[in-house]
């Protein structure tokens, strides 16, 4: 077999279809950009806690004990099932001050100013990082050598480099340790590292003493495995020594919060995009045999086989297949390069890019999932005879939609050329459900669009609380109020700035509520991951966070939870649970379950006085305001930044839209891409149909039928599958938002409030419906001005 006639063939073919061959190479673009940024963000989610895991045998769990003997966490490594294990470390958690300098220039003048912060840390003793399980890397400075030394984790939050000291408030003595090091754990073991010896100096009196183990399992893939694995260990310890446990796949999914929730309604376009995508290939490639009966019984008659037709046939649809592919997988490179290296710097794996084989597979799956189809349709075409195929023409079989043009000409209401238009698709049945399945598809993107935008901008809302905290103040906390230039500057006590900070918002008018706010971080006995904490100091129920579960915090010892908090904690709301750190003991009762992230750290809210029981050093640092309805916020802050004067910080609270405008956009784009490609689809369609019954169309000219009257027929074809295509989609839409919602959320650690999820209504659905009617008439329009510029004699020359 010759190659040469069918690429000639395959040649004359794409030079008598242009607008198909666009169609295929645009549709295919779109379909493979969105593949390869979706499957490149799904593989690439993971890698670079993936790379770190392997790289240091990270630890499938960690365990935090107390009151075990050495001999029966011994015997722990040899239940079946552990592969490696390191320790007992000694563990404590300690409180630390800081102090961090920033300096600012003002009318030429340049200001120190000195801070002090309050954290809790998680310290473990290690003789050496290295070990079978968590084999630590040392970023910068080394190993510590002696007492007064710490080697802090990257993600302890703590912004201290080499060399910088901290203070350990609450033991005897207060010592200092000087940072030698920088290190870094896979899985979060700890907030920094000391010497063995060293945590006893730092173990609070009263305090139990505690260790820790680490674990690698032969079965730890799932949240089932790494529950019996669990099991194991508790059962095979003393009851209640083990406080808590760490999986890594918590540790894991924390480190893929950055970007882990765009991925889902990603691969819902993909989705929507593929499923489009074999439609339209499916109505473009038959409709090319279709119209191309009689070319495909002059190419037999002039001694073509049916494999040589075939062939050309599948090879005028790969040729632009091929650039699309082509285009389509730079395009998803592209896109999502800035994505991928946000996450490469946060274990400093290098740089990362959407994986090669990506890259290969999905354009040579979508030229293969092309060809297919192609190869498919075709192939019947080749089986017919070459005086069939002459035979048989372009035009659809006689009984085909005369009984619609019977029925719709009927309607007098109507003018007859949108009677003639509307009737048209039942004379091709099989290819006007095509047409509606893309045209469905195109406005379930539509649909699940608007709602996934409506969801995350009241998401957004929700998490930023700026429409009921609209303004924030600043305080200095207990080191006083400001060093300026290395001079105390009105050194005042927390109290004295809090009655200055309450008298002026009493003063100010527009101050409608004002609460002061604690917040910190403290390490928890039984939590790898340090508790973000946030207590309140009178009513802040009015402060907007939004509810998942249970209720707003009504009592003494009751707190707010966050999904993090629940889940790696295995507790639920209602349930009673108690906090061991530094030495306090405190139980707690779940009240409810608050959506809020805390950039993926689970989070307590309450009561100041239940939350200081167990971090005596939570304080007041900062009142949230809010403010009278028609109060100009700019005004309120200026205004309230001259009357306290420096050293206090008065801002208006910032939504942080950021992410959810790139998240917005994303969606945009996506959406405007499955629009587009519905709309080649319609065109495609449009384009089939016209060339079919151009000679028809030459009589309703020479009959009279004005170019208007041509374009209202020719819109009416696909007008009707385009409003019914509407109808159809509503619910899938729908169905489509409530599915990828919650799983956007779980991507985000966290649960999603009812007002997230319902955000449909009729009216506006009855609206997004009606894009069906707009896709159908945009794609038709081009077609229909082409056959209203038609000239009658050239259309009735026709066949």
């Amino acid at each position: 077999m010759k190659p040469v006639p069918i690429v000639r063939a395959a040649r004359g073919g794409l030079s008598g279809r242009r607008v198909q061959a666009i169609v295929v190479g645009l549709v295919v673009f779109c379909s493979t950009a969105a593949a390869t940024l979706a499957l490149g963000l799904l593989v690439d989610s993971s890698a670079p806690f993936n790379r770190a895991f392997a790289a240091q045998h990270g630890a499938d769990v960690t365990a935090t004990v107390s009151g075990a003997s050495q001999a029966q966490l011994a015997a722990t490594t040899r239940l079946p099932g552990v592969t490696a294990s390191a320790g007992p470390f000694p563990e404590t958690s300690v409180s630390v001050t800081t102090q961090a300098t920033s300096v600012s220039v003002a009318r030429g003048h340049a200001h120190k100013t000195t801070t002090a912060s309050h954290q809790e840390l998680t310290l473990v003793g290690r003789s050496s990082p290295g070990g079978p399980v968590d084999d630590l890397t040392l970023t910068s400075g080394h190993w510590p050598t002696g007492p007064g030394q710490i080697v802090l984790s990257s993600q302890s939050g703590l912004q201290l480099g080499v060399g910088s000291q901290m203070t350990v408030t609450g033991v005897a003595g207060s010592p200092k340790l000087t940072v030698v090091g920088i290190a870094t754990s896979a899985t979060g073991t700890a907030q920094g590292w000391v010497t063995p010896g060293e945590i006893a100096a730092l173990h609070s009196a009263g305090a139990p003493q505690t260790a820790q183990m680490l674990y690698g399992f032969s079965s730890a893939a799932t949240t089932g495995a790494v529950a019996k694995d669990i099991a194991a260990i508790t059962a095979a310890l003393p009851h209640g020594s083990v406080l808590g446990t760490e999986s890594w796949l918590n540790a894991r999914a924390q480190a893929t919060a950055s970007f882990a929730p765009w991925v889902p309604f990603i691969v819902a376009f993909v989705l929507i995009g593929l499923a489009m995508s074999v439609l339209i290939v499916i109505n473009v490639v038959s409709g090319a045999v279709v119209a191309g009966i009689r070319r495909i019984g002059v190419l037999k008659a002039i001694g073509f086989s049916p494999a040589q037709v075939v062939a050309a046939y599948v090879l005028q649809v790969a040729l632009p297949a091929a650039v699309g592919c082509a285009a389509g997988v730079t395009t998803g490179n592209l896109v999502a390069a800035p994505m991928l290296g946000q996450a490469a710097q946060v274990f400093g794996v290098g740089s990362l890019a959407v994986p090669f084989w990506v890259s290969l597979v999905v354009p040579l799956a979508m030229l293969a999932l092309v060809g297919v189809t192609a190869f498919a349709i075709a192939l019947r075409a080749g089986r017919m005879s070459a005086i069939q195929a002459i035979a048989t023409g372009r035009a659809p079989r006689p009984a085909h939609g005369y009984g619609a043009h019977r029925l719709l000409g009927r309607v007098h209401r109507l003018p007859r050329p949108v009677t003639i238009g509307l009737a048209g698709p039942f004379a091709r049945p099989a290819r006007t459900l095509v047409t509606l399945a893309a045209i469905m598809f195109g406005v379930t993107a539509v649909i699940f669009s608007a709602g996934l935008r409506t969801s995350l901008v009241r998401a957004q809302a929700d998490l930023s609380r700026a429409a009921s905290e609209q303004v924030q103040v600043q305080l200095a906390g207990r080191e006083g109020l400001v060093l300026i230039n290395g001079q105390s500057s009105a050194k005042l006590s927390l109290a004295a700035q809090e009655r200055a900070v309450q008298a002026a918002l009493r003063a100010q008018p527009g101050t409608l509520h004002y609460v002061a706010e604690a917040s910190g971080q403290i390490s928890v006995l039984g939590l790898s991951d340090q508790l973000s904490v946030v207590g309140f100091e009178g009513d802040a129920s009015w402060t907007g966070y939004a509810m998942i579960a249970g209720h707003w915090y009504s009592g003494p010892g009751q707190v707010d939870v966050n999904a993090a908090f629940l889940h790696d904690t295995g507790t639920a709301v209602g349930d009673m649970y108690t906090l061991t750190s530094d030495g306090q003991h405190t139980t707690v009762h779940i009240a409810g379950e608050v959506f809020d992230t805390a950039g993926g750290m689970p989070e307590m809210i309450g009561a100041l006085p239940t939350l200081s029981a167990v971090d005596p050093g939570l304080a007041p640092n900062e009142y949230e305001v809010a403010l009278a309805p028609g109060t100009d916020t700019a005004s309120y802050v200026n205004t309230l930044n001259h009357v306290l004067g420096k050293g206090y910080e008065v801002s208006a609270n910032d939504n942080g839209g950021t992410v959810i405008f790139a998240l917005l956009g994303l969606v945009g784009a996506l959406t405007l891409l499955i629009a587009v490609v519905a709309g080649l689809g319609v065109l495609n369609t449009v384009v089939l149909q016209t060339r079919e019954r151009v000679h028809d169309l030459g009589v309703f000219k020479a009959v009279g039928m004005t170019p208007g009257q041509t374009i209202a027929m020719v819109v009416s074809t696909v007008a009707g599958t385009g409003l019914a295509a509407g109808l159809i989609a509503i619910p899938a839409g729908v169905a489509l938002h409530w599915y990828v919602l919650p799983v956007m959320g779980n991507a985000a650690q966290t649960g999603l409030p009812a007002a997230v999820l319902d955000v449909y209504h009729a009216p506006q659905l009855i609206l997004l419906a009606l894009s069906g009617l707009v896709i159908a008439v945009a794609g038709a329009l081009a077609p229909a001005s082409w056959a209203a510029r038609a000239r009658t004699a050239s259309a009735l020359r026709a066949e």
